[in-house]
Order: structure tokens, then C-alpha cells, then sequence
């Protein structure tokens, strides 16, 4: 047992849904072997009389969500989260509020990848075009599609990016179908991807790649046909097997995603939101090979990962020795890279930044 971890706090908040489906007991098991004490957080009380903390995990986007829409219940809460982080900056979030509420919104996240995609400059990764459609659809709605170079058919999906409501999406084909189009949401261009998605979980320098089903290809250009209402949750799930994701048309390139525009993809979101616990979801475009980032979630769900909870209890000693008095000069530990085709790799340690919105 490392001697610097003796003593040392974990405090966590996660809903109860959540903590039974990650079984995170087990987690607290992992981390009281080795010295470190876990602590279930209550948001009705002051941390302060909880504390201290070393660190802070949580999945607190529900009650970010609800305090945004001034439910004083969740205000409360999340109000006691953010006079703890601030009368105790040396306290570790994992992650950061301000990246929260970004990866909250679709249209941030969306924006902040396509900043991160213009300074990498790779040929190689290409996300798909997007617009805000902030009201219904008028006379110069056309126009503004063809002005941010979307085409048809695109994607339609809810601004909001977590919730039920979030997976409700719909493939629009036509000029007709945009009286379908429920704003306020976020439409973006489809690419046709074989049938795949990749589904990146990260915990630090860590990943695992999953591979899940997803929407079958359609003719580029508009469409004579009416539009298609999914459940992208139900589409993406292990086990999923229906005609939107039938695989009888796949045609072109059929290949895994490259680990090292993963690594710098993730390795960029990191330095730019100073986030931890995220997934990204990628597909390959079946015409040009190029990854293309379609969404990005906070404290995914992480199936398919059997090293989670060490990857995470790894990622916490990382950060506690790269900020410890006791901490040795060289920096983070490097994590491991678990990717579920069998590549293993170790990335370049990367201190955790201090968030930056964008």
C-alpha cells in the first residue's frame, strides 16, 4: 500500500439508479483496501461537516439540469456542492461543474469539438456539420441548412444531451420533413457508417473502445420518405437487432477507429475541459475512412469495461500524487489503455488542467 494514500477521502454523489447499475460499493471495497476511505455524500448537508475530501466524484447532471430551470430543491444541492469546491480549491472534481454544463449542451460540445478538430489538423478526423434550430421551421430554414453545409439527410436531436428525452432523436430526408423538426434542438448531418458505432469510455489517460450497433446507411441527398423516429439508447444497445440497424447495405470502408486519433481526441478534450469520466461516441465514414465525433457524455455508464473501477481507482492516485506534498517530481502515473480489440498502449502523462470553458 502506498504510504501517501493512508488517510486520504473520497467523497462521492451519485444517484441510487446509478450506483446499483455501476455497482460502485465495489468500487469503495477497491479503494478501502487500499487506505483510502469513501464517503457517500449527502447534498441536503453542508460538506464542510463531511469533509474533508481529497477528491469529489460525482454524476451530478440531473440536479444541474433542474437548478438550471431554478428548481430551488437542486439549487440547494448543487449550491453546497460549489461553496465546498470553492472554500477548498485544493479538492480534486471529478469533473469540474463549468465542463459539466458544457457537455450538457449539444451545441457547446459540438462547437468545442470542431475547434479541437481545426487545431489538430488531422486528415483523418472529420465530425459531421451542425446547427441550432432555436424555433420553428420558416421560409429561410432552407437556406441556413445549406449556409452551415448541412445535408440531407441530418440527424435531429435534443439540445439538452442527457436525460430520457436526449435519445429521442429523428432522421429528417426531405424539405418536407422539417415540419417534424421540434425545436429547440441540434441538427447535424448524417454520415453513413456501415452500421457501427464506436463508443469511447474514458477514465483519465485510460480508454476502452466498445463496439455497439447503430443506424444502417441511406442514399446521400434528398429523399422521397417520411422521417424515421428512433430511440438512439435502444439502437446503440449490445444486443440490438432491427431494420434501422440492418448491416445487408454496408459498402466501402469497414474499420476500427485508429488509437492514436482516439488518444489525441481524448487527450484533447481532457486539456480542454479538465474532464475525467466521459465517453465519446465515433463512427467511420464508410466513403472516406475519416472518424467523425457525433456526441460526447459525462460519467457514461461504462458497460463493457470490466477494469473501470481500477482504471478510476488508478486515474485518483494519479492525480493525488501529482498534487501531494509527497508526490514524486515526475508526475502522473501512466494509465493503461484497455481497447476491446486487444491493442494496448501507453499515452504521454498529461497533468489535469484547471477547467477552461470554451
Amino acid at each position: 500500500m502506498q504510504t501517501f494514500l493512508r488517510g486520504r477521502r473520497v467523497g462521492y454523489w451519485l444517484s441510487e439508479k446509478k450506483m446499483k447499475k455501476l455497482n460502485f460499493q465495489a468500487f469503495a471495497d477497491l479503494c478501502r483496501k487500499r487506505g483510502i476511505e469513501v464517503v457517500q455524500l449527502d447534498l441536503s448537508l453542508p460538506l464542510e461537516e463531511q469533509g474533508p475530501l481529497d477528491v469529489i466524484i460525482h454524476k451530478l447532471t440531473d440536479l444541474i439540469l433542474e437548478a438550471d430551470q431554478n428548481d430551488m430543491q437542486s439549487l440547494l444541492l448543487v449550491q453546497h456542492v460549489q461553496d465546498y469546491i470553492e472554500a477548498h480549491p485544493e479538492t480534486i472534481v471529478l469533473d469540474p461543474l463549468p465542463a459539466i454544463r458544457t457537455l450538457l449542451d449539444r451545441c457547446k460540445s459540438y462547437q468545442l469539438i470542431h475547434r479541437i478538430e481545426d487545431r489538430m489538423q488531422d486528415e483523418r478526423i472529420c465530425s459531421p456539420p451542425f446547427m441550432v434550430l432555436n424555433s420553428e421551421c420558416g421560409p429561410d430554414t432552407l437556406e441556413q441548412i445549406r449556409k452551415h453545409k448541412l445535408t440531407f439527410p441530418f440527424i435531429c436531436k435534443t439540445r439538452v444531451a442527457h436525460g430520457t428525452n436526449s435519445h429521442e432523436m429523428a432522421i429528417i430526408f426531405s424539405e418536407e420533413d422539417l415540419k417534424n423538426v421540434q425545436p429547440p434542438c441540434v441538427i447535424q448531418s448524417f454520415i453513413n457508417h456501415n452500421a457501427v458505432l464506436y463508443k469511447v469510455f474514458v477514465v483519465g489517460e485510460s480508454y476502452t473502445v466498445v463496439e455497439r450497433p447503430s443506424l444502417r446507411n441511406f442514399p446521400s441527398g434528398s429523399a422521397d420518405r417520411k422521417a424515421i423516429f428512433f430511440n438512439s439508447h435502444n439502437v446503440s444497445k449490445p444486443e440490438s437487432s432491427s431494420d434501422l440497424t440492418s448491416r445487408e447495405n454496408v459498402e466501402g470502408v469497414s474499420q476500427p477507429p485508429s488509437d492514436d486519433v482516439i488518444r489525441e481526441l481524448s487527450r484533447a478534450l481532457r486539456q480542454a475541459l479538465g474532464v475525467s469520466l466521459f465517453g465519446i461516441d465515433v463512427i467511420i465514414n464508410n466513403q472516406t475512412g475519416q472518424h467523425a465525433v457525433i456526441d460526447i457524455n459525462a460519467f457514461p455508464g461504462y458497460e463493457g469495461v470490466p477494469e473501470f473501477f481500477n482504471d478510476l481507482l488508478n486515474h485518483i492516485i494519479s492525480v493525488l500524487q501529482a498534487q501531494g506534498p509527497e508526490s514524486p517530481p515526475s508526475g502522473p502515473v501512466k494509465g493503461s489503455v484497455n481497447v476491446t480489440n486487444g491493442s494496448l498502449w501507453s499515452p504521454t502523462p498529461v497533468f489535469i488542467p484547471k477547467p477552461q470553458l470554451p
